[in-house]
């Protein structure tokens, strides 16, 4: 990929199967997370909802990326982790498909986030659900956070992004 490359550049299929251009949310900062429904870190759903509702306005996309490759802890349909996210935490942010984040059939968007973001000591691979990396308006990666970041501990981040980029 070019350094030129955005996140702008990639598509992903929604929870209903629908290959959706990730240029939809151009101008927009992105928290990107890849998640799961049966995983202790769950509950976060509940923190990443109340951040996109109270951010959405001013520019915060929340994208969720289902994930089974830890534990074994997605293992559902899209249809059915739509209806667990939607009935147990009011999730209204986009959900995609289920995707790997690791492996030979990692999804290009995550080929290229850990790239642009790596982890601890340069490690590529995403070590458990709810990792999330923060990309500014420009398409460009800002940041890499823990799966025990939570949500309100996103909040300066993400204010100092929509501030930076608007």
């Amino acid at each position: 990929m070019s350094s030129d490359t955005t996140v702008y550049d990639f598509s992903a299929k929604d929870l209903t199967g629908l290959e959706r251009p990730l240029s939809d949310y151009e101008g927009k900062v992105l928290l990107i997370v890849n998640t799961a429904s049966r995983c202790g870190f769950t509950p976060q759903y509940a923190g990443l909802e109340a951040l996109y509702r109270s951010h959405h306005d001013k520019g915060l996309e929340i994208l969720g990326f289902p994930c089974n490759q830890f534990g074994a802890q997605e293992p559902g349909d899209e249809a059915q982790i739509g209806e667990f996210c939607e009935r147990n935490y009011g999730v209204s942010f986009p959900m995609f498909a289920k995707v790997d984040v690791n492996g030979a059939h990692t999804h290009p968007l995550f080929q290229w986030l850990k790239a642009q973001a790596p982890g601890l000591l340069g490690s590529r691979d995403i070590k458990w659900n709810f990792t999330k990396f923060l990309v500014g308006r420009d398409g460009q990666v800002i940041d890499r956070f823990w799966p025990t970041t939570t949500p309100a501990g996103l909040t300066s981040d993400v204010d100092k992004a929509l501030r930076a980029s608007s």
